[in-house]
């Protein structure tokens, strides 16, 4: 009996051969499974010997006799681990303006309910009341605007970023007007050029203003506003020009203001830049370089920047930041529970979220319009199945092997 118990231990140990690379061979499937998931990351399972039978203990030298080693019978193998890798997918580009993918570390924020999930999965849509979305519906979290500016961006401001496409923004009227190019040298004294702008007030009414350059001195000209249309303006200053053409000062004598009080619009007030005009000998060409101030508009799309800021895009041609989204990044990533879907939670060995923007601490940035593809390199998983594959046909032997030569014993008493 004894001798068919050690017989049977090779039988043990085979069969936890063949358990565990059952299990291996689940996990390459798994990986191979996922090969064009979005976000996957793939796993690798790493062994380990069980615990051995010590038939001799070890000896320690004398006077006379050398010492032994141990004698020492292995009793199988076991799972050491099955690890998630975290390494770098490649990108696509998917031409969807809500898909995002993160070339760096760092995972997506989702909640349900209460519970949070984190993800690199970034193909993301819009529901019907304009929230950002997963593809489970899961909300993604980040960081809302207030009039196109940010408050404190923490984990405990964090909220579902919505995306209000439609949403209607008032005027902005024009408070600052800046203006490039020439004005002539060769000019004579009482030389003018005449130009324009467009002014929005309170109420998003475009008013067109006309801006008049008169040649008054040697590199110095004089500048004046008037309105048009029934509108009232007034405004006016010098500009002095060095040796090389280069504005040396702007003398601002009357504010440039214009007055909307019978058309029930605050009256605007608005700062005149020239610090890009030159007086060079070549024509005079001085015409408004950009000004603020728009009319009312609706929102048509958005855009997402490396930050993760999403800026929406306005029918009046302006563009605002709505949101940004955050990015949690953990001491041990290997430590996350899968959840299933694509999406991980914290667990005991994660450590805790470290929540803040794309591109801080580490964290990486923002692709838009890209999603991460799975980083299953398929000549590994092969691999790996071919040597899976043996060490479960070599472990199936041992038991052949193990169980003829059981017969072998019990065919004695016949013999």
């Amino acid at each position: 009996m004894g001798v068919l118990l050690k017989m049977m231990r090779s039988l043990f140990s085979a069969v936890s051969g063949l358990r565990s690379h059952q299990t291996a061979m689940d996990v390459i499937g798994e990986n191979i499974a996922n090969v064009n998931t979005v976000g996957y990351k793939t796993s690798r399972v790493i062994f380990k010997e069980m615990f051995s039978q010590t038939i001799k203990g070890a000896s320690s030298p004398t006077g006379a006799q050398g010492g032994t080693n141990p004698q020492q019978v292995g009793l199988g193998v076991s799972l050491s681990s099955v690890d998630t890798i975290h390494s770098q997918g490649n990108l696509q580009p998917s031409g969807r303006i809500t898909d995002m993918a993160i070339e760096g570390n760092g995972f997506f924020v989702l909640k349900e309910g209460e519970r949070r999930y984190y993800t690199r999965a970034g193909n993301f849509d819009l529901d019907a009341n304009g929230v950002l979305v997963d593809s489970a519906g899961r909300r993604v979290l980040g960081w809302m605007a207030t009039n196109g500016v940010f408050g404190t961006r923490t984990d405990s401001t964090l909220t579902a970023i919505t995306i209000p496409i439609g949403q209607q923004i008032n005027a902005t009227p024009t408070t600052r007007a800046a203006w490039y190019h020439n004005l002539d040298s060769r000019a004579v004294n009482g030389t003018t050029r005449t130009t324009s702008m467009v002014a929005f007030d309170s109420l998003g009414n475009a008013h067109q203003l006309t801006v008049t350059f008169t040649k008054v001195d040697v590199n110095k000209w004089d500048w004046s506003v008037s309105g048009s249309g029934g509108v009232t303006a007034s405004g006016s200053g010098h500009l002095v020009f060095d040796t090389t053409g280069n504005l040396q000062s702007s003398i601002v004598v009357d504010p440039v203001t214009v007055d909307l009080s019978a058309l029930g619009a605050n009256n605007l007030t608005i700062q005149m830049d020239f610090s890009r005009v030159t007086q060079n000998a070549d024509d005079s060409t001085v015409e408004l370089a950009e000004r603020d101030g728009a009319p009312p508009g609706s929102l048509e799309t958005v855009s997402v920047d490396e930050l993760g800021v999403i800026s929406g895009v306005y029918s009046n041609g302006l563009s605002r930041p709505l949101a940004q989204v955050a990015l949690a990044m953990f001491p041990n990533p290997g430590g996350l529970s899968k959840s299933g879907a694509g999406v991980y939670e914290e667990s005991n060995n994660s450590g805790p979220r470290q929540i803040d923007q794309p591109g801080s601490g580490g964290r990486g940035k923002i692709a838009p319009s890209a999603l991460e593809l799975s980083n299953v390199d398929l000549a590994n998983e092969f691999t790996a199945m071919i040597t899976t594959q043996r060490g479960f046909q070599a472990n199936s032997r041992v038991i052949t092997a193990s169980d003829e030569m059981l017969q072998e014993l019990v065919n004695l008493k016949r013999s």
